[in-house]
């Protein structure tokens, strides 16, 4: 699609835009969700988790295969297919009799998720002129950041409402009018590829898509489970299988990852920099609302409008960050991740303490503002100049880095939670100082990626005209 055109379908952002705030909400919308499911449906323990790891599982294996299936059938093809999966499984999902249908409708719902994500990121890449497209893949971080808080809010505000009295099937339903329009605004979409069309490495898929279900699978129903032999025999075989996948990569010669992906420094910091942040962002909401409902007596409702100044900053703030990217320059990324630590730090001493959610609001304002300035920045930094013949492979690789990451962080700040302590005021204390680590540690690499940028930077750009969102270059 030529400028002209791009230019002639202003509604093609919004679409992309929109797709990918519904199927990343629904990473996190039925958390709130799981003890009405449970009493509706008469679930056992043991399924239940299923219920939210059924969709991370085939969302997360099938990414990296996805990037490359775009590259070689068409973005906007795999969009549709992805988006009409999605939107039939959220039917289903809505409709289930049982708690297994709502597992298997979940499982489709992920799938459908997993082949349309990359796709949004290859369609900006490739649609997006050069001079707009750090503003469009910032506004494609913000919406991803926001999907993943508002999950949590807007499945309490439903659940609360209890329309028609659907109940938790409400959350599911809400998908299908949005996921309808959605499908509709597909036909604006180019109908852009590589400008090669590679193979499929069947080899490669095959160990991706393994590798990462073995990794995927223990880390969603470990914490409940116990943390039983097999899910560490699962670790040990994803280390095998994800390894000889990188081998293979290599020696192919049309691989699913492109080469330059893994020689890149910015690249590779790039990704490392989406996990460590994403290992701190879903755990941190994930935490509060259990804290909110099982510490502090919380009702779903009462809890999702404790945490509402959260994603609302968080929008103004992916809103201001070009703004600021102009004025501070590097130190934006790394001073957002610091903010970030230190206003969860006073939300920690301050709920503590009080227990009054209003006590609350301040310090959620200012730690969404810095969680928007931050996700509106960091994945144009890494996409703005990737290289045509990796688009479907860094497209795969980042939101791959984000939801393994977002995954093990559940995981990890779910054992620091459990771990003894005197009461839950102790236990969500220890986990918020994980959450506080994790954001410091971001602060860190994000001061690595911009001193690599200001190496790559070509000669003759002047530090007034470099926008730390568009450093990544080749």
């Amino acid at each position: 699609m030529t400028v002209s055109a791009l230019r002639a379908h202003p509604l093609i952002l919004p679409v992309v835009l929109t797709a990918t705030f519904m199927q990343l909400l629904d990473v996190t919308i039925a958390q709130v969700a799981l003890s009405s499911i449970q009493r509706d449906l008469r679930a056992s323990q043991d399924i239940l988790p299923l219920v939210l790891a059924g969709y991370t599982l085939s969302y997360g294996c099938l990414l990296i295969t996805a990037g490359r299936l775009g590259d070689r059938y068409g973005y906007r093809r795999l969009y549709a297919v992805g988006m009409s999966l999605f939107t039939l499984a959220s039917v289903a999902c809505t409709a289930a009799p049982t708690a297994s249908a709502l597992v298997l409708a979940r499982l489709v719902q992920g799938a459908g998720s997993g082949l349309m994500a990359p796709q949004v990121l290859s369609i900006i890449q490739t649609a997006v002129p050069a001079p707009r497209r750090p503003h469009a893949l910032g506004l494609l971080g913000a919406t991803m950041g926001v999907a993943s808080l508002a999950g949590p809010l807007l499945g309490g505000i439903l659940l609360g409402a209890d329309l028609f009295g659907l109940g938790w099937r409400l959350i599911f339903l809400v998908n299908v009018p949005v996921g309808l329009l959605a499908l509709a605004g597909s036909v604006l979409l180019p109908s852009t590829r590589a400008t090669t069309r590679p193979r499929l490495d069947v080899v490669g898929a095959t160990l991706a898509m393994t590798g990462l279900g073995l990794l995927v699978f223990p880390l969603s129903v470990g914490p409940d489970t116990g943390w039983p032999a097999w899910t560490w025999l699962c670790f040990g075989s994803a280390a095998v299988v994800l390894g000889l996948f990188v081998l293979t990569q290599f020696r192919h010669d049309e691989p699913l990852v492109h080469p330059s992906v893994f020689r890149d420094r910015i690249a590779r910091s790039g990704i490392l920099l989406v996990f460590v942040f994403n290992a701190g962002v879903p755990s941190f909401t994930y935490l509060l609302f259990l804290y909110l409902q099982s510490g502090l007596g919380f009702t779903p409702l009462a809890a999702a409008l404790t945490s509402a100044p959260y994603p609302a900053a968080a929008v103004v703030g992916s809103r201001a960050a070009a703004a600021l990217a102009r004025r501070y320059r590097g130190t934006l990324l790394p001073a957002s991740a610091v903010l970030l630590a230190l206003a969860i730090a006073t939300l920690t001493v301050v709920i503590t303490r009080d227990g009054h959610r209003w006590a609350a609001l301040p310090a959620m304002a200012v730690g969404g503002a810095a969680f928007g300035t931050f996700t509106a920045s960091v994945f144009s930094l890494v996409l703005t100049d990737v290289k045509p013949g990796a688009t479907g492979s860094a497209s795969g690789l980042l939101p791959t880095a984000q939801q393994i990451g977002g995954t093990i962080g559940v995981s990890l700040a779910g054992l620091v939670f459990v771990l003894p302590a005197a009461s839950p005021t102790a236990a969500f204390g220890h986990a918020m100082a994980y959450e506080i680590g994790v954001f410091l540690l971001t602060a860190v690499i994000s001061l690595r990626l911009v001193r690599n940028g200001r190496r790559h930077r070509p000669a003759g750009r002047s530090d007034q005209m470099i926008d730390p969102t568009s450093w990544a270059t080749r």
